[in-house]
Protein backbone atom coordinates (compact mmCIF):
# COMPACT_ATOMS: atom_id res chain seq x y z
CA UNK A 1 0.00 0.00 0.00
CA UNK A 2 1.32 3.74 -1.20
CA UNK A 3 1.02 6.18 1.05
CA UNK A 4 1.09 9.77 -0.39
CA UNK A 5 1.01 13.33 1.34
CA UNK A 6 -0.31 16.08 -1.01
CA UNK A 7 -0.05 18.88 0.91
CA UNK A 8 -0.93 22.66 -0.11
CA UNK A 9 2.28 25.04 0.66
CA UNK A 10 6.00 24.48 0.45
CA UNK A 11 8.06 23.82 3.00
CA UNK A 12 11.53 23.87 1.99
CA UNK A 13 14.24 23.93 4.46
CA UNK A 14 12.82 23.80 7.45
CA UNK A 15 12.51 22.21 11.10
CA UNK A 16 9.34 20.71 10.01
CA UNK A 17 10.78 19.53 6.92
CA UNK A 18 13.67 17.90 8.87
CA UNK A 19 11.06 15.89 11.13
CA UNK A 20 8.68 14.86 8.02
CA UNK A 21 11.96 13.31 6.83
CA UNK A 22 12.93 11.57 10.15
CA UNK A 23 9.61 10.10 10.43
CA UNK A 24 8.71 9.17 6.77
CA UNK A 25 12.43 7.36 6.30
CA UNK A 26 11.15 5.03 8.91
CA UNK A 27 8.09 4.26 7.20
CA UNK A 28 7.93 0.89 5.97
CA UNK A 29 4.91 1.23 3.08
CA UNK A 30 6.18 3.23 -0.46
CA UNK A 31 5.40 6.73 -0.14
CA UNK A 32 5.52 10.01 -1.77
CA UNK A 33 5.18 13.71 -0.69
CA UNK A 34 3.30 16.32 -3.54
CA UNK A 35 3.27 19.71 -2.87
CA UNK A 36 0.96 21.98 -4.26
CA UNK A 37 0.74 25.93 -4.34
CA UNK A 38 -1.68 27.69 -1.94
CA UNK A 39 -4.03 27.78 -4.26
CA UNK A 40 -4.46 26.47 -7.68
CA UNK A 41 -3.18 23.33 -8.81
CA UNK A 42 -4.39 20.01 -9.16
CA UNK A 43 -4.82 17.75 -6.46
CA UNK A 44 -3.21 14.60 -8.90
CA UNK A 45 -5.36 11.45 -9.15
CA UNK A 46 -4.55 8.41 -7.18
CA UNK A 47 -2.04 5.93 -9.05
CA UNK A 48 -3.59 3.18 -8.15
CA UNK A 49 -6.87 1.88 -7.29
CA UNK A 50 -8.59 1.32 -5.48
CA UNK A 51 -7.70 4.39 -3.03
CA UNK A 52 -8.47 6.60 -0.23
CA UNK A 53 -8.44 9.95 0.49
CA UNK A 54 -8.10 11.15 3.86
CA UNK A 55 -8.66 14.64 4.42
CA UNK A 56 -6.67 16.43 7.42
CA UNK A 57 -9.56 18.90 8.37
CA UNK A 58 -10.26 20.36 11.86
CA UNK A 59 -14.02 19.03 11.58
CA UNK A 60 -12.66 15.63 11.24
CA UNK A 61 -12.59 12.42 13.58
CA UNK A 62 -9.99 12.24 16.17
CA UNK A 63 -8.06 8.80 16.29
CA UNK A 64 -6.14 7.56 18.51
CA UNK A 65 -2.91 6.51 17.36
CA UNK A 66 -4.44 2.56 17.66
CA UNK A 67 -7.43 3.62 15.86
CA UNK A 68 -4.96 5.11 12.66
CA UNK A 69 -3.06 1.88 12.83
CA UNK A 70 -6.19 -0.57 12.89
CA UNK A 71 -7.66 1.38 9.83
CA UNK A 72 -4.36 1.61 7.77
CA UNK A 73 -4.02 -2.05 8.33
CA UNK A 74 -7.49 -3.39 7.63
CA UNK A 75 -7.14 -1.09 4.38
CA UNK A 76 -3.97 -2.54 3.28
CA UNK A 77 -5.71 -5.83 3.70
CA UNK A 78 -8.44 -5.34 2.05
CA UNK A 79 -6.48 -4.47 -1.19
CA UNK A 80 -6.47 -0.45 -0.93
CA UNK A 81 -3.42 0.18 -3.15
CA UNK A 82 -2.67 3.92 -2.52
CA UNK A 83 -3.82 6.20 0.76
CA UNK A 84 -3.85 9.69 0.17
CA UNK A 85 -3.62 12.42 2.77
CA UNK A 86 -4.40 15.76 1.69
CA UNK A 87 -3.38 18.44 4.06
CA UNK A 88 -5.02 22.23 3.05
CA UNK A 89 -3.46 25.54 2.88
CA UNK A 90 -4.74 28.42 5.98
CA UNK A 91 -8.24 27.92 4.85
CA UNK A 92 -8.36 24.50 4.41
CA UNK A 93 -10.58 22.42 2.04
CA UNK A 94 -13.64 23.05 0.42
CA UNK A 95 -17.01 21.23 0.89
CA UNK A 96 -17.06 19.65 -2.65
CA UNK A 97 -13.39 18.16 -1.54
CA UNK A 98 -14.21 17.46 1.57
CA UNK A 99 -18.04 15.77 0.88
CA UNK A 100 -15.84 12.98 -1.82
CA UNK A 101 -13.49 12.30 1.03
CA UNK A 102 -13.55 8.62 2.74
CA UNK A 103 -12.28 9.75 5.95
CA UNK A 104 -11.53 13.09 8.01
CA UNK A 105 -9.72 13.65 10.85
CA UNK A 106 -8.03 16.34 12.89
CA UNK A 107 -5.31 16.12 15.43
CA UNK A 108 -7.30 17.62 18.24
CA UNK A 109 -9.51 20.35 18.30
CA UNK A 110 -6.92 23.32 17.97
CA UNK A 111 -5.96 24.39 14.20
CA UNK A 112 -2.32 23.31 13.09
CA UNK A 113 -0.24 24.88 10.67
CA UNK A 114 -0.25 23.09 7.33
CA UNK A 115 3.80 22.56 7.91
CA UNK A 116 3.12 21.61 11.62
CA UNK A 117 0.17 18.98 10.25
CA UNK A 118 2.53 17.48 7.78
CA UNK A 119 5.15 16.23 10.42
CA UNK A 120 2.56 15.58 12.79
CA UNK A 121 1.32 12.65 9.86
CA UNK A 122 4.31 11.36 9.39
CA UNK A 123 5.07 10.65 12.93
CA UNK A 124 1.57 9.09 12.85
CA UNK A 125 2.20 7.37 9.82
CA UNK A 126 5.86 5.51 11.40
CA UNK A 127 3.72 5.20 14.41
CA UNK A 128 1.32 3.45 12.88
CA UNK A 129 3.70 1.23 10.75
CA UNK A 130 5.86 0.29 14.28
CA UNK A 131 2.40 -0.49 15.96
CA UNK A 132 1.49 -2.96 13.29
CA UNK A 133 4.74 -4.44 13.02
CA UNK A 134 4.64 -5.03 16.69
CA UNK A 135 7.48 -2.74 17.18
CA UNK A 136 8.10 -1.45 20.99
CA UNK A 137 7.94 2.42 19.43
CA UNK A 138 4.58 3.08 20.25
CA UNK A 139 3.81 2.67 24.43
CA UNK A 140 0.41 2.41 25.08
CA UNK A 141 -1.60 3.04 28.42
Amino acid sequence: MKVHIVARGKIGRSPEAELVERYLKRVTWPHKVTELPDTGGTIPPPSATPSRDVLLDERGRQLSSEEFAELLGRWRDEGVREVRFLIGAADGHGDALRSEAHLLIAFGAMTWPHMMARAMLAEQLWRASSILAGHPYHRSG
